[in-house]
């Protein structure tokens, strides 16, 4: 996941359409414009295309692989043109409401469909899918080397339709398929709880930020009576961003009032997020790991600045861009990195990542306890909760 922003800016959205415009005029009316950037080249081979190639192409089918070329050849696996239906999954998923099996992918190996985990009670939950199954297939498609985003859309669907997913499981060595039907998925993306065996320690997990990230977490403060807590842990670890305004209300409880969050533009103009007032001011510690990105850095980020928490866990993901989304015509749109975004202390965390104030990484075959369901606690948890207990002596 990343920052998005999606407010609509008129006057880029002008130039995409100033461009296919000349592309379709050309195209209907065989009047062939040159010495437009290039624009010439582009229009003899949709000319070749339309006259010489064997199979029937349709102006919409040119125009779309066109857009998806010119922002392929970007490079930045965080651009992407998006048609209608991928669009509207997007939108659906920072809704935290879709049509799917429940899978959430791991970011560690960009190579494989790693599960990070089931969201409880969908269907890939109740098909017995575990965090570290590998997909293999989705219905007939092979996976390997497919992005991530390919393979999501692939798995979304209308409720009541089916899938089929080949899955490998590392410990039993071997492959297996699951036939799913999708369901509507309702992702809530805060969490939050007593600590087991801890009454005095608040427990929260964010799992993502969404475009009501910031109202839940308000309604589970409210609900947990936080202020009976004398301290709090918040659990950020495989947080994969969302959000950029989210992350802004999130952080807004975790920090005294002041910036959040630079946003500088390519010009180098400088947009400054400030936190709501929303200050909680109790004794906190953050988790973190290495597959908490974007969104959930600048949270990170901005109470590492702050000084109001220690951070416990691994380095963080390291993405420190923003993507802004661009409606266009027909229901699609185009998701481009518009800028980058700085700590409250100025900091440039884009691959490098946030440096946790106390390094605690997991052996391999340990797995994370989110949420703890017993006092049975993962290392980083439980190192969380010894900073805590010392932050309260």
């Amino acid at each position: 996941m990343q920052e998005w922003n999606t407010k609509r800016i008129v006057k880029h959205i002008g130039i995409i359409f100033l461009i296919f415009s000349v592309f379709v005029t050309t195209l209907v009316g065989g009047v062939v414009i040159a010495n437009v950037d290039n624009m010439g080249r582009l229009v003899h081979v949709v000319q070749l295309i339309r006259n010489d190639y064997l199979e029937n192409v349709t102006t919409v089918q040119l125009v779309e692989g066109a857009t998806k070329g010119i922002v392929e050849i970007l490079g930045d696996p965080y651009s992407t043109y998006m048609n209608a239906k991928e669009n509207e999954e997007l939108f659906q998923m920072l809704e935290g409401k879709f049509g799917g099996i429940g899978i959430v992918l791991s970011l560690k190996d960009p190579k494989k469909l790693v599960v990070l985990r089931p969201i409880k009670n969908s269907p890939a939950s109740k098909a017995g899918i575990q965090s570290g199954d590998v997909v293999s297939k989705i219905n007939d498609t092979e996976t390997a080397g497919m992005e991530q985003e390919k393979a999501v859309g692939l798995m979304r669907g209308d409720p009541g339709t089916k899938v089929n997913l080949a899955l490998y499981r590392e410990s039993t060595n071997k492959t297996f398929t699951v036939s799913l039907t999708r369901e509507n998925i309702t992702v809530p993306t805060v969490d939050g709880q007593a600590l087991p065996g801890q009454p005095d320690i608040a427990y929260l997990n964010i799992s993502q930020f969404g475009s009501e990230t910031g109202n839940e977490l308000k309604e589970t403060l409210n609900t947990m009576d936080i202020k009976k807590f004398k301290g709090l842990i918040l659990d950020m670890r495989y947080n994969h961003g969302g959000e950029l305004n989210a992350a802004v209300q999130v952080a807004s409880y975790f920090i005294p009032e002041g910036p959040v969050v630079y946003i500088v533009d390519k010009q180098g103009n400088i947009d400054t997020k400030m936190s709501t007032g929303s200050y909680l001011g109790m004794p906190l510690v953050v988790l973190v790991n290495e597959e908490s990105a974007s969104a959930a850095e600048i949270v990170a980020g901005a109470i590492k600045d702050k000084g109001t928490a220690s951070i416990v866990g691994v380095k963080t993901f390291g993405k420190g861009i923003v993507q802004t989304i661009f409606p266009l015509d027909g229901g699609t749109s185009v998701k481009l990195t518009t800028a980058k975004y700085l700590t409250p202390n100025k900091v440039d965390i884009h691959k490098k990542g946030i440096e946790p104030d106390i390094k605690v990484e997991l052996t391999q075959g340990q797995q994370v306890t989110i949420p703890p369901l017993n006092t049975n606690f993962d290392p980083q948890l439980q190192k969380a909760l010894q900073t805590l207990q010392g932050k309260l002596k």
